[in-house]
């Protein structure tokens, strides 16, 4: 491991690696190549321990910016967990995507991005992208933002169902999900827009499409269910 200069109180870059490599386990790393994560340049630490350690070392975007160069895969989570949103600039987000690979990664991303009251913005560059991690970007940050964007209308969330028709026949295993997961969260924001969404699964489960046909399925056996519907105060 290279040497880093220190950008946090107690905690270099290079000892946070070395930290990493005493909490990782081979397991681990096997795990992660089961879930479609390539486990090349990975400690195998997971979240459960990652999310605590970025407490403790709290620290500077430049020591998130050294641990995301590192290029290690548990480094670039922390880098991203120690990333606060007003300091997920946009310009930051594409430039970390533009590395990005793996899912974890881009929805752990989008996670923080979405928590910016801008990022919406965002959102029609990256599904028009046609790289997979990209393009999931797009729709896992319209997921979130379906969850932390509480002040946003209603209207940013149905401008999107157009976007999730265009994607819904994309059968890339990290699209589709990201595809559905976006109509899903979009139709348990709230009960105004959860008519809209549960019309387009219901279109999307009678496509000629098989992809577009998964996605609908799914989306209206959820929408549907009593949870949702109760959640919802829907009758």
């Amino acid at each position: 491991m290279s040497s880093a200069s220190s950008s946090a109180p107690g905690w270099t870059a290079t000892a946070v690696l070395e930290r990493l490599e005493e909490l990782g386990s081979e397991e681990n790393r096997t795990g992660l190549a089961r879930f479609g994560i390539d486990a090349s340049r990975a400690f195998g630490v997971p979240l459960s321990i990652l999310r605590p350690f970025a407490k403790e070392i709290a620290g500077s975007s430049a020591l998130a910016g050294e641990l995301w160069a590192s290029g290690f895969h548990e480094a670039r989570l922390l880098a991203i967990l120690l990333t606060k949103p007003k300091d997920m600039t946009p310009d930051l987000a594409q430039s970390w995507l533009e590395d990005i690979q793996s899912w974890d990664l881009c929805d752990q991303l989008t996670n923080v991005l979405a928590r910016r009251k801008d990022s919406d913005a965002l959102v029609q560059g990256l599904v028009g992208d046609e790289r997979e991690f990209v393009k999931r970007a797009g729709f896992a940050l319209i997921a979130w933002r379906a969850v932390h964007a509480k002040s946003s209308p209603d209207s940013e969330f149905i401008a999107y169902l157009d976007l999730i028709r265009e994607a819904s026949t994309d059968e890339r295993n990290f699209v589709w999900k990201a595809v559905h997961w976006a109509l899903r969260q979009i139709g348990k924001r709230s009960a105004e827009l959860h008519g809209p969404a549960l019309v387009l699964g219901e279109e999307l489960a009678s496509s000629n499409d098989k992809t577009a046909r998964k996605i609908g399925r799914e989306t209206v056996k959820e929408l549907s269910s009593d949870k949702v519907r109760a959640r919802l105060s829907l009758t």
